[in-house]
């Protein structure tokens, strides 16, 4: 059950993000509103970077993969 809750909590944030551009970069963003502990675990894991006192996270490519994989398992061709 807690692989299923971390694996909801990455594809949340996925769904609710944001692209930042700062000149010739670009970055996905979301807000760092859920549970302390996944998002550790999934930092952890590098699928999401970020300060701790940042009140958002920045995804990584490896995050980006996983999350749309995650999209397809629990949401499919919607």
């Amino acid at each position: 059950m807690e692989q299923v809750k971390k694996e909801l909590t990455l594809l949340l944030l996925y769904l609710n993000a944001w692209e930042e551009k700062i000149g010739p970069y670009s970055s996905l963003n979301s807000w760092k509103g859920y549970d302390f502990d996944d998002l550790n675990e999934l930092t952890d894991e590098e699928f999401i970077s970020g300060k701790k006192r940042n009140k958002s996270i920045t995804f990584t490519k490896e995050g980006i993969e996983e999350a749309k994989r995650l999209l397809e398992k629990y949401v499919g061709n919607a």
